[in-house]
This record gives structure tokens, sequence and C-alpha cells, in this order.
């Protein structure tokens, strides 16, 4: 799959396709409750008694925000690009790596895969041009042992995903991400597809210049989605068909305009 970029030079393209995790693959938020409670408390040294909303936020918004309402810190929520906030932020990702890391036997016997995930992830790595990886709320390590624990891991390039100890929103992640996926395949991103949940998730698409298969197996129902402006939406990942038809399509749509 090439474009000519000069007389004498072709280059490869590519169509990015971009994985949320939470509530799109897989339903692990027993076990994340538990860790964040652990990592805020060790941390902080203040229980975790409300968490705050986690549809379509990262890891770090989680904590900034989890810092205001828990009474925490003074006068709101923290800002992120202050110095002493970003120290505390590395803390508890650190943290909330150890806590994840010692419940990983928990994640099959109290979450789940999701309705069809492993098989639509599988055949949408079988269309020509397609590279994986994943735009998740999670830090990197977590989100490796999400999908390694449903055997999902070996169809994702977690080097050039977005995660969730950045402070950056998810929209400026997926440009990052699709800048180091032409950078290490050496070749054209010339479309983008993410597939995530919930309607952050797909304002995040739409700043970042992707297409968006929203799928209503979070808390955004079908109508929540399409009014947010997802291209597809669908009810879950179980027919397999439908969602290599959509990645498909909307990738085909965007090389050939």
């Amino acid at each position: 799959m090439t474009v000519e970029r000069s007389a004498n030079r072709r280059l490869p393209i590519y169509r990015l396709v971009l994985w949320n995790i939470d509530l799109t693959l897989v339903d692990v938020a027993r076990v994340s409750r538990q860790a964040y409670a652990e990592a805020f408390q060790r941390v902080t040294g203040r229980p975790l008694v409300a968490l705050p909303q986690t549809a379509g936020r990262t890891d770090s918004e989680i904590f900034f925000e989890a810092l205001a309402v828990n009474d925490v810190s003074s006068g709101g929520v923290p800002d992120p690009a202050d110095p002493g906030s970003q120290e505390l932020l590395g803390r508890y990702t650190r943290e909330l790596a150890i806590a994840f890391g010692s419940r990983l036997d928990l994640l099959t016997t109290q979450g789940r895969e999701l309705p069809g995930a492993t098989d639509a992830v599988a055949a949408t790595a079988g269309l020509p041009g397609v590279i994986q990886s994943v735009l998740t709320g999670t830090i990197r390590p977590n989100a490796t042992a999400k999908l390694k624990a449903f055997g999902m891991d070996a169809f994702f390039d977690f080097e050039i995903g977005g995660y969730g100890s950045e402070i950056y929103p998810k929209g400026a992640q997926l440009l990052s991400s699709r800048g180091r996926a032409a950078d290490k395949y050496r070749g054209d991103i010339v479309s983008t597809v993410y597939i995530a949940d919930s309607g952050r998730d797909v304002e995040a698409a739409r700043i970042g210049g992707a297409r968006c298969v929203a799928v209503a197996s979070g808390r955004s129902t079908a109508g929540e989605l399409r009014e947010a402006g997802a291209d597809v939406v669908l009810s879950d990942l179980s027919d397999t068909g439908s969602v290599v038809s959509a990645v498909d399509r909307l990738t085909s749509a965007v090389s050939a305009g």
C-alpha cells in the first residue's frame, strides 16, 4: 500500500486505528478502583472517599480532580503544569502502577472482556495498511497489563500510543500518536480512527482530526454518542463484520479524499 511522493520515491501509507481500553475492550473497573484508592492514600496520606467521574478521562485528570473533591488541595483542582503538581503526579503514577501490578491475578476473576473485543481487534489488524495502538486514560504499564490479561496485547504497538500519565488531553495525544507512528514506520498516516465509548472520546477524535467509531458499551448511550458527533455508533463489538466494515470505510474515505 504505497503512494508516490516524487518521481523517484514511494512512501508507504498507513491507516492508524487507536482503541480506548476501559469499557470499550474490557471492564476491570473494580480492580482499577482498588488500585486508585491504594495509590491515592500512599501519596496523600488520605483515604479516597470520593472518586471523580472517570468516563473519557485520563488517570492524571482523575487524580487532580480527586485531590479537590477529597479536600486534599485547596482552591479547586490543582494546575497540572505546576512543578509541584508534576512531582506529585509522578509519585502517584508510580504508586498506581505498583498497586495495579499487585492485582493482576484479579483482572480475569473480577473483570471481563467485553463482547467481541478480541475478535474485533484481531480482524481489524488484518486490514491492509492498518497499524493499531491505544489511546487510553490508563497509564502505560496498566494499559499493557489489562490487554495482556485477556490475550489482546499482541495486536497493538504500545510504543506509539497515548496514555493516562500525560497531562495533555486525549485530542492532543492523538496527534502525538500519529506523529510517532509516522516516524516509526517511515510512512504517511493518511487516516486515523479512534474506537471508544464516551462523548469525551468522540470530542477528542474531532479535536485530533480523526474519525470515530463509538461503542455504547460504557456510560454513554447510543443516542448521546450520535449527538456528540460519532461517525459510526455500535451497540458493542460483537458483530465483527460491522466493526471491520466501519473502520475500513472511514479510513478509505479519508485516504481517497
